[in-house]
């Protein structure tokens, strides 16, 4: 018993020490870096659905929290606090979705701001202050949005976005390196996203950025006059086959092989992969969504459903418009309008490994009687009711125009009458 609380001691020191360390290293950064006299803000460039984090370079040494501001434009009078004024803020990134306001996507940690898949709308100035409103650095976000991302396919002979040269500026695309092999001893794909900058002399200097005259599309360093032909140029990912070995497992002892051989043996079933499976019912003819756990965008990712592979070159959003089960650009599997054939296990691979299953059966939702408190119910009749009205208005306003249309063509005759002779 002593021993363990000795152990538990040491281990609870080793802790605080290793904090106090990581303390004092990011004080060490802040001493080695000062702030600028006139704020100048960071270019940063992401694609949609992305999680980043933004790192509050320098601040003054009497300052031990910071506070994180968002606004849209510079110098505009609505500003967003991202913080609670402590600078503790920590969320848990499995209960948040893309849908989120961002005061429900971010966290801080060590000063430093880290947004949860992020949106295009949160595109603009992040600022690391304090309570009073002294700013010490800004970033000048530009998150690219994944819709009507072009998508080039190596394989297929298909080539990039040419550059876009005029006068003033010219666009082209940065790309990132390749992603690792989705899969390992099979087939699998490569991913390489590129985002869209811009080059040009006319940009605004209170922006920095790494390459001089050069910044992501969607920053506002960019002039405005630039915008209109910049909106037309979109992100793109290009897509390459790749053939990677699987790592080497440990082999077991001879007696386990022996005993795992036997039960292989015995077993009737086909062999699975050895990963955690969850089970789900989804009802016929409903949509389904199904993420990869602890997948981000940017991570290679691959879905195979039983023994087949699906492969972004057929399963990729956009690659046809009848696509009922597709793939986004965030690597999660779509289901649209379920069907029984979509029963079956699919598995997903992270980062060339494969991490989990999900096992998808496919039933026939029994429906409930309707009562006139249900949603649907008044719905129904609302709009049964408003259509009656108006097939009434418009049937009586036909009939009126229509006696209208009688009475001006045929106006009423004058009677002549004929007197006899002895009238």
């Amino acid at each position: 018993m002593v021993r363990r609380l000795l152990g538990a001691a040491l281990l609870l020191s080793l802790v605080d020490t290793l904090h106090a360390f990581a303390i004092e290293e990011k004080g060490d950064v802040f001493k080695r870096m000062a702030c600028p006299a006139f704020l100048l803000f960071d270019n940063a460039a992401y694609l949609a659905d992305m999680t980043f984090e933004l790192p509050c370079n320098c601040k003054p040494e009497e300052v031990f929290s910071v506070v994180w501001y968002f606004q849209k434009n510079t110098g505009s009078d609505k500003t967003t606090v991202l913080t609670d004024f402590a600078g503790t803020v920590v969320v848990d990134s499995g209960h948040i979705h893309a849908g989120s306001d961002v005061l429900k996507r971010f966290s801080i940690r060590m000063f430093s701001l880290i947004i949860f898949q992020a949106q295009v709308m949160d595109s603009g100035h992040y600022l690391c202050g304090t309570k009073k409103g002294d700013f010490f650095y800004g970033y000048d976000v530009d998150v690219q949005p994944t819709k009507h991302i072009t998508v080039t396919f190596v394989d297929k002979g298909q080539h990039v976005q040419d550059d876009y040269t005029k006068k003033r500026f010219s666009l082209f695309t940065t790309f990132w390196d390749w992603t690792r092999c989705d899969r390992c001893g099979v087939r699998g794909e490569q991913r390489r996203i590129g985002l869209c900058y811009v080059q040009s002399a006319q940009l605004h200097p209170r922006y920095r950025t790494a390459v001089p005259n050069v910044t992501s599309c969607g920053s506002r360093a960019v002039p405005a006059h630039f915008q209109r032909p910049i909106r037309l140029r979109r992100p793109e990912v290009a897509i390459r086959s790749c053939l990677t070995p699987c790592p080497k497992e440990e082999v077991p002892e001879e007696g386990v092989q022996a005993i795992s051989n036997v039960i292989s043996k015995l077993g009737e079933k086909p062999w699975l992969p050895r990963v955690p499976t969850q089970f789900h019912k989804q009802p016929i003819g409903s949509d389904l969504i199904i993420a990869c756990p602890g997948a981000r965008p940017e991570h290679a990712v691959a879905w195979d459903k039983d023994s087949v592979r699906l492969y972004r070159s057929r399963y990729l959003i956009g690659v046809n418009k009848s696509m009922r089960v597709f793939i986004d650009h965030g690597n999660h599997l779509h289901m649209q309008r379920v069907q029984i054939s979509d029963g079956g296990t699919y598995f997903c691979w992270r980062e060339g490994k494969m991490v989990a299953g999900f096992r998808l059966s496919v039933i026939y939702q029994h429906r409930r009687r309707r009562t006139f408190k249900d949603p649907e119910t008044i719905y129904a009749v609302k709009a049964i009711g408003m259509s009656y009205i108006l097939i009434s208005i418009i049937f009586i306003i036909i009939h009126v125009c229509r006696c209208c249309w009688r009475v001006f063509r045929c106006p009423g005759r004058t009677q002549h009458f004929h007197h006899g002779p002895g009238g």
